[in-house]
């Protein structure tokens, strides 16, 4: 297993999200968007810009990783359909977006990148998320 002292979140990543909790690979944090139940997983090794970067064993926890974060957030959003992604188009450090979107939501059926302004989740409401999701995903 890779060395983790060396890794660093890219700075915008950190601007924009709380910190949720540190899994096995990833560090989990919550997208400050209030428009949509949305975590960014980052696998914590240094110089990562795509998946193939990740030795085999690594690509599969992340996997894993994505898929127990997507069913937990889906399960304490009540979300209707779950996306996944890594684009990196203007953060190129490795990250995985796992968003729960519902059908209701502003931009549905369409994605939500690049499609109005971000809002500020009210501080009571993000750390209350935060801290189910972070209960959830230690257990």
């Amino acid at each position: 297993m890779a060395d983790t002292d060396d890794f660093a979140l890219h700075p915008r990543l950190a601007a924009d999200t709380s910190p949720v909790v540190d899994l096995a690979l990833s560090r989990v944090l919550l997208m400050d968007d209030a428009r949509y139940p949305w975590l960014i997983l980052v696998p914590m090794r240094p110089g990562l810009r795509e998946i193939y970067d990740l030795v085999a064993d690594d690509q599969a926890t992340l996997w894993q990783e994505v898929t127990r974060v997507g069913e937990i957030l889906m399960r304490a959003t009540g979300g209707d359909k779950l996306n996944v992604a890594a684009l990196g188009n203007q953060v190129p450090q490795l990250h995985m977006h796992v968003i729960a979107r519902r059908t209701d939501d502003a931009v549905w059926p369409g994605p939500v990148w690049g499609v109005g302004q971000a809002e500020t989740r009210d501080m009571r409401v993000r750390d209350a998320l935060v801290k189910s999701l972070r209960e959830a995903l230690s257990s």
